[in-house]
């Protein structure tokens, strides 16, 4: 996968927890025409095109030929959780996926959320060290103040952002630290606001 997952539509977000949902009590996965009972869908052919969306969205892989060809990427297959990717700020300044990681579903934002690991200990008055795995919400609006994680040319940084007409402040996240300002042609990105820090002291198990 290259970088974090694009979101999913309602109607996608409820296939895919319904995905996820029967695997984990069935251990198999539905067919497309008991997703479309389930779903009350007159039509197999607009399931079939529902999951090719979340195949191309990076959610799920499908095995031609088969009633029961989907494969969710990453999932371990408990109840009530749900596979979370690690991505990694790679040289050229592109995401890729690393692992994925299943996580309890109550401490994921939304279905696209994903993690992106902190390389230096940047952000104390955050709560984030290096090594820190940072819980990124895409899509959610960053709020005045709130913590939001953004890449600034080849780094992952996690900073308070304030707007000041046409430009971003980035606060300093220590007393004496620099505030960095943003404009238009400034090489950055905001990837979300920061809804947690998961900090892992053993190995991690690929899901």
């Amino acid at each position: 996968m290259e970088g974090p997952r694009a979101p999913l539509s309602s109607v996608e977000a409820k296939l895919y927890r319904y995905l996820l949902d029967y695997l984990a009590e069935h251990t198999f996965q539905p067919s497309v025409r008991e997703i479309a009972r389930h779903f009350r869908i007159p039509s197999t052919k607009t399931v079939t095109d529902l999951l090719a969306v979340l195949e191309r969205k990076g959610y799920i892989r499908r095995t031609a030929g088969r009633s029961r060809g989907v494969v969710l990427i990453g999932f371990a297959g408990s109840g009530g959780t749900m596979p979370v990717p690690v991505v990694r700020l790679g040289p050229d300044r592109r995401f890729q996926e690393e692992e994925q990681l299943t996580l309890d579903r109550s401490l994921v934002p939304s279905e696209e959320a994903f993690l992106v690991r902190a390389l230096i200990e940047d952000a104390p008055a955050h709560g984030v060290k290096e090594g820190d795995l940072l819980m990124v919400h895409p899509g959610a609006r960053a709020e005045e103040d709130a913590p939001v994680v953004v890449r600034v040319g080849g780094a992952v940084l996690v900073r308070a952002l304030e707007r000041r007409g046409t430009l971003l402040q980035l606060l300093a996240p220590r007393p004496g630290g620099e505030t960095i300002e943003l404009g238009a042609t400034d090489d950055f990105e905001i990837l979300g606001p920061l809804a947690g820090v998961l900090r892992i002291t053993r190995p991690m198990t690929r899901g």
